[in-house]
């Protein structure tokens, strides 16, 4: 017997239960209830709302069973009204059929319970929009922001930055220009985009007029404006209260968010309260004409870690829960925005604490960053808090990129905050045991035990990058690389064991050893980047090895074990890499 006792395991996120992994140690699976996909609670974690969507319908409606009775000849608008009337949208069946674990019968109910949204405006589905979904059900979403500056870039760097994102696979993109011609650069960004675009809608209120000029009339009419050119989900930073500005007194940083600042000022210089909590039930009724889903903004998020958990974040949330409600209540459907700059060990906690407060509404993160130490890096920082929100509820993590703290990102910063929060949200959903999640991992370890280099490159997320480290160091697919060479690479030695399944598999059984092909222009601009070759070594790379391997077209190459003895292929492998 064993000396050690697993713990309870939840779903197993390889379909095929590859390998000799005994499954996710997350909850077992609850769909359809308020722990679809969970972490454990630590001991004095906050316990799920026992309150749904369902429990704030708008007057005149009633319950039956799963479904909901509306007044007669009422007609449903939002995803959320077709969900509570029983009617799967063609957008659900989308969801669906890319989500690939769910039913269309189960996104409904998601979306009914108000633990899915489906952002996607009515005038963007008759642009170029691809359905998708936001929710602890669902697989782990990403946002990129984008945005001119006063000082930086402009409309068509915007639409460019919009299709890289969308090549690293940014699940929706938000638009945060505050500079140049804000509308055009909308309009194009919603042209171009088949993700779900997000705005802040108080930006481009205060374009051309005093913070302390807005009024009731301009929020209502540029939320319509936006909500009229196809914007799928905005932010409403309505939960900053004038009862919440004395908590921030003391903070190290006051408040970060930029929506946050400008109504708190705002209420400083008139006296009143936050014109966006007390034009809330109007703000709703713009949003449901459109379905344009809400996300509600948390303008008090904390911007250090001295300032995270503090009473003014925590009650701003409270407030967020009962914006929720009142959403709800108008047919909305609404997503809930969150810190930050958050302590590792308190991930857990605000994860759920919204859960809790705000009845399982998906809960939107920035980051959080888990240390304010190293700008630069903050893609890295905030990725790891990332995957512990994930992991702990979170249904959608907006990135971080680089440049975050320190300037407007750039196309590679774009590059770089994605892959960072593609990793964070895989990762979660490997860890929660959601189905398929671990599949493509399960392939690309079946090609590296069999040494198949080019279908581990083509199963790897940046394939390009892949090859060019590689190929750096030697541009011959063979039984090994450079960094353990011939005589030390484990993994070939695993194959080589009769016993071990290891390497095996027929179907990724590698030919004879191969020059690789000659570099993309992508290869060869990644490895001129990193600057470890000389130029004139990346252009020669592929000659260079061919020829000190011997390994011309048509033949193999010398230091493949299958055409020389252990000592030649030892010799010639340290004759070309001495270090390794």
């Amino acid at each position: 017997m064993p000396a050690y006792v697993l713990p309870p395991r939840g779903g197993n996120p390889s379909t095929q239960k590859q390998g000799t992994n005994p499954g996710s140690f997350a909850l077992p699976h609850d769909l359809g209830g308020p722990r679809s996909f969970a972490s454990p609670d630590t001991p004095g974690m906050p316990e799920p709302s026992d309150q749904t969507a369902w429990d704030f319908l708008p007057p005149g409606w009633r319950r039956e069973g799963d479904r909901a009775r509306a007044p007669a000849g009422f007609e449903p608008v939002t995803q959320l009204e077709s969900a509570r009337l029983g009617v799967v949208t063609p957008e659900m069946r989308r969801v669906a059929e890319r989500e690939g674990h769910l039913s269309p019968e189960q996104v409904r109910a998601e979306v009914a319970a108000g633990r899915m949204v489906i952002p996607a405006n009515k005038v963007h589905l008759g642009m170029r929009l691809d359905p998708m979904a936001i929710g602890r059900a669902s697989r782990t979403k990403v946002n990129a922001n984008m945005g001119a500056s006063p000082v930086s870039s402009g409309t068509e760097e915007e639409v460019e930055k919009l299709r890289w994102a969308s090549r690293w696979h940014a699940d929706t993109v938000m638009d945060l220009s505050t500079g140049g011609d804000l509308d055009v650069t909308r309009r194009a960004i919603l042209a171009s985009a088949s993700v779900p675009i997000g705005t802040v809608p108080i930006y481009s209120m205060i374009i051309g007029r005093r913070l302390e000029d807005l009024d009731e009339r301009a929020i209502l009419e540029g939320i319509e404006h936006q909500a009229r050119q196809g914007v799928d989900y905005m932010t409403i930073h309505a939960g900053v209260l004038q009862e919440h500005l004395p908590y921030v007194e003391r903070r190290l940083i006051g408040i970060v968010s930029r929506g946050g600042s400008l109504l708190a000022k705002w209420m400083i210089h008139h006296g009143k309260q936050n014109p966006m909590y007390t034009l809330w039930d109007e703000i709703c009724q713009i949003l449901r004409r459109y379905d344009v889903t809400f996300s509600i903004g948390d303008g008090l998020r904390p911007g250090g870690l001295a300032d995270a958990s503090d009473a003014a974040q925590l009650a701003e949330l409270e407030t967020l829960g009962e914006l929720t409600e009142r959403a709800w209540r108008h047919g909305c459907q609404v997503m809930v925005e969150g810190p930050g700059h958050v302590p590792f060990d308190q991930i857990e906690y605000n994860m759920k604490l919204q859960r809790r407060l705000c009845h399982g509404a998906p809960f939107y993160v920035l980051g959080p960053l888990v240390t304010d130490m190293f700008p630069g890096y903050d893609h890295i920082t905030s990725a790891i808090g990332a995957t512990a929100a994930a992991y702990h509820g979170a249904a959608m993590l907006c990135y971080v990129t680089p440049k975050e703290h320190l300037g407007l990102p750039k196309r590679d910063d774009v590059k770089q905050g994605c892959v960072a929060y593609r990793i964070a949200a895989h990762a979660a959903d490997v860890a929660l045991g959601i189905p398929g999640a671990r599949d493509r991992d399960d392939e690309l370890t079946r090609a590296r035990a069999a040494l198949n280099w080019e279908k581990h490159f083509e199963l790897s997320f940046d394939p390009d990058l892949a090859r060019a480290f590689h190929d750096e160091d030697l541009d011959v697919d063979t039984d090994f690389c450079a960094m353990c060479g011939h005589d030390w690479c484990s993994v070939r030695i695993s194959k080589e064991i009769v016993q071990f399944v290891s390497g095996k598999d027929t179907r990724y059984a590698r030919g004879a050893a191969r020059v690789s092909a000659a570099l993309t222009e992508e290869q060869r601009a990644i490895l001129e980047q990193r600057g470890v070759l000389a130029p004139e070594e990346i252009h020669r790379l592929a000659s260079k090895t061919r020829h000190r391997m011997g390994a011309e077209p048509g033949h193999k190459a010398s230091c493949h074990s299958d055409e020389t003895d252990a000592e030649r292929a030892k010799r010639l492998q340290a004759e070309e890499h001495p270090t390794a």
